[in-house]
């Protein structure tokens, strides 16, 4: 019997939300699952603190970052072609081993060269990460017939992986209100790591693959290859590429700089007695993180009846208001007003949030589902292509000037940027 979503027999609902318990089917289930715990890396929320506290300076952060994602970028498109031919089960467990792997390396780490080892290896993993999930949750949805409603499918699912940041930002603060030791926190992001890796083979074998290939010559990487170089010369898959990849590449490079904002609001509460400040300013930022993960998972779930409220050109207005909001973050961090600014940087993850789910299924309706995760390998190469730009010269700046005004500086010069990076979805 063929399953008709709950949104089909209610379109005048503006919350077309997955209500039907068919729906919400055991794939569904791990789905969310998948999102929620690959987000459970306890270390995100006090990176840039962990490495200033090794002696980093940030033109050495700004390496470590731009050195992670050339390597992502470089294994990007072989990683997609990867997992289109040979299947996306097997690269994302790869993917999953390897980001074990790297956890264990930043545990053990006492100098540079073996972070940025450890970065590299992150890179790597990335790679073969992204866009595998993404091509099984679009195969899932088109053999169910529902691929209609991507955005608010991949939304919905997507919104998991947001609390999953959540929780991991509040478990990642208690740990450090408890020990007040930044390092032990890689160990403890192996476990929800471990887990995913075997759901990740419990994935039917019917999404692995997009379609099995019948000869040698089908399954070759210079086919592949080259019908993606086709799709990627159409302009308006290349537009919509770019458009997704820049505002993402912006929030992946500075994000983890939001810690610092976060740090100047837990030296204005009065220290508690008894409590190392270390300890406090844990847990104060496990709380913060916690708060902005919470609103970025309402903005996935929403992004879909967003899109149907918005103006013409969304993704465009979107673009230029995140970047704005960097630009007014680093106006506020220059005269240090921490909480407007910690609001303004806030505002670019909600941004993020709604964009990601309406850009993924604007992907899907313009490329071959064949070809799907090799373009959204493509995009995310693009993306780590500006990311490694960013983080590298944000990086000097700050050194020199401060972050303040390197992101003033960094958030402006991509304003004026993103003005040549636009599309509009055809209707």
């Amino acid at each position: 019997m063929k399953i008709i979503p709950y949104f089909v027999l209610h379109k005048d609902n503006l919350y077309p939300i997955l209500m039907n318990p068919q729906i919400k089917d055991s794939q569904y289930r791990k789905f969310c699952a998948y999102g929620f715990l690959k987000n459970l890396r306890f270390f995100d929320a006090f990176l840039i603190l962990f490495l200033i506290d090794k002696g980093m300076t940030y033109t050495q952060i700004g390496i470590l970052y731009a050195a992670r994602e050339i390597l992502t970028n470089f294994f990007e498109i072989p990683s997609g072609l990867i997992a289109d031919i040979y299947g996306r089960k097997k690269s994302l467990a790869a993917a999953l081993f390897i980001f074990i792997l790297s956890f264990l390396i930043f545990w053990l780490s006492i100098n540079f060269w073996l972070y940025l080892f450890a970065f590299i290896i992150f890179g790597i993993a990335d790679a073969f990460r992204s866009g595998s999930h993404k091509g099984m949750m679009m195969d899932y949805l088109k053999l169910n017939n529902w691929a209609n409603f991507k955005s608010e499918y991949y939304g919905h699912t997507r919104s998991w992986s947001q609390r999953g940041s959540a929780i991991s930002a509040l478990i990642a603060g208690m740990l450090i209100f408890i020990d007040g030791n930044y390092q032990n926190i890689f160990i403890y992001s192996v476990i929800p790591y471990a887990i995913n890796f075997l759901l990740i083979l419990s994935y039917p074998s019917e999404i692995d693959r997009s379609e099995k290939k019948k000869n040698k010559d089908e399954r070759s990487f210079v086919n592949n290859f080259q019908a993606l170089y086709r799709v990627l010369k159409q302009k308006s898959v290349l537009k919509l590429v770019s458009t997704s990849a820049f505002h993402t590449a912006y929030l992946k490079a500075l994000k983890d700089y939001i810690q610092a904002i976060m740090l100047g609001i837990a030296l204005l509460l009065p220290n508690i007695k008894g409590i190392g400040i270390e300890n406090q300013n844990g847990i104060v930022i496990g709380m913060l993180y916690f708060l902005i993960y919470l609103l970025t998972a309402y903005a996935s779930q929403y992004s879909s009846v967003i899109l149907k409220k918005a103006p013409t050109n969304l993704t465009r207005k979107t673009l230029l208001l995140g970047l704005f909001f960097g630009l007014a973050c680093g106006v506020f961090f220059i005269y240090e007003i921490w909480i407007w600014a910690f609001v303004a940087f806030t505002f670019i993850f909600i941004i993020e949030n709604i964009r990601k789910p309406i850009l993924t299924a604007f992907v899907a309706d313009n490329v071959p589902n064949e070809l799907l995760t090799s373009v959204y390998s493509s995009q995310s190469q693009l993306r780590t292509l500006f990311s490694a730009a960013i983080a590298f010269v944000f990086g000097i700046f700050a050194d020199i000037w401060g972050i303040g005004i390197a992101l003033v500086i960094v958030s402006s010069t991509l304003l004026l940027l993103a003005s040549f990076i636009s599309y509009r979805k055809k209707e």
